[in-house]
């Protein structure tokens, strides 16, 4: 299931690590979270254990974002932005010269391909939206769920601590993708990312407010306009911090415009349902991305 052979792209002076594998309709996957997180460095291996089943079926690319994993930090303190982060997605996706891409995203990475598909429809072939509270209206449980993790923040144990109450069952939580998501938080990119965002105060400053300001505008681009492509809205049942009412809601939005917009709820399975629910998530995304060209 390891995720091995690691690419590196430059993308407007910003080296962007991503993992490639198979042949047929080209299928993006971003992770969730954001630059200087406090709470988990999360990276490309979160798809660890999906990665190498999707790629029987299609051309896979995992991808780290902006300022996560090995993926370089914004060049400039203003771009420490989700709008930047979705336009340093958009340039990937354009550097490595796809058309006709089938994106999924998770959590930030669901309002991430939701906004490429709104502005591009020209590229995005299909959209999956998974369990996101950045996309979702309503306060998210964030707060309540993850308040106090262990100290100090982002070592071993404490993004252990932090996966384990986004989960239903943390039986998912591997060695290999511990040892990820600690590596990441030990570069020094990382730490100075952290630093930024949280001693220097851009996190509250800049980016919570910059993400507000989007969040207003994505809302209003799907009630008045919608998504031009087929859509799937992904959700764990379970999830304790993105519930699934907020999901239907999401769904209705969009549906709203886009017939060919379905929605898959996986049962016994968090926040993080693409891995507690692997198989089925893996064959309901296939099933809907093969029914597309039909």
């Amino acid at each position: 299931m390891a995720m091995t052979n690691p690419q590196y792209i430059n993308v407007d002076g910003i080296k962007t690590r991503y993992f490639e594998a198979g042949q047929g309709p080209s299928l993006v996957l971003f992770h969730g979270g954001n630059m200087g997180s406090g709470n988990l460095c999360e990276c490309a291996e979160d798809w660890e254990l999906n990665f190498m089943e999707l790629s029987r079926h299609c051309h896979v690319i995992a991808v780290d974002k902006l300022g996560q994993g090995y993926t370089d930090n914004p060049l400039k303190n203003n771009e420490f932005t989700m709008n930047a982060t979705v336009s340093h997605a958009f340039d990937f996706l354009t550097a490595l010269g796809l058309r006709s891409i089938h994106v999924a995203g998770h959590s930030r990475g669901g309002y991430l391909v939701c906004r490429l598909a709104l502005d591009h429809a020209d590229l995005i072939a299909s959209c999956t939206i998974v369990d996101t509270n950045t996309l979702a209206p309503g306060t998210p449980r964030s707060a309540q769920v993850l308040a106090h993790p262990p100290e100090p923040r982002l070592s071993r144990e404490s993004q252990r601590w932090i996966i384990e109450h986004y989960s239903h069952n943390p039986t998912h939580i591997t060695k290999s993708w511990l040892d990820a998501v600690s590596e990441v938080a030990a570069l020094s990119k990382s730490i100075e990312a952290h630093q930024k965002m949280t001693i220097g105060g851009l996190s509250k400053k800049q980016f919570m407010p910059r993400l507000a300001e989007d969040r207003s505008r994505i809302f209003s681009d799907l009630r008045d306009k919608g998504i031009k492509c087929p859509t799937l809205v992904m959700w764990g049942k379970d999830d304790p911090t993105a519930v699934l009412a907020q999901g239907e809601i999401i769904y209705d939005l969009i549906a709203a415009h886009q017939p060919r917009t379905e929605m898959a709820v996986l049962n016994h399975a968090g926040h993080f349902c693409f891995r507690e629910q692997p198989q089925a998530f893996n064959a309901r995304l296939m099933g809907f991305i093969n029914s597309i060209a039909v």
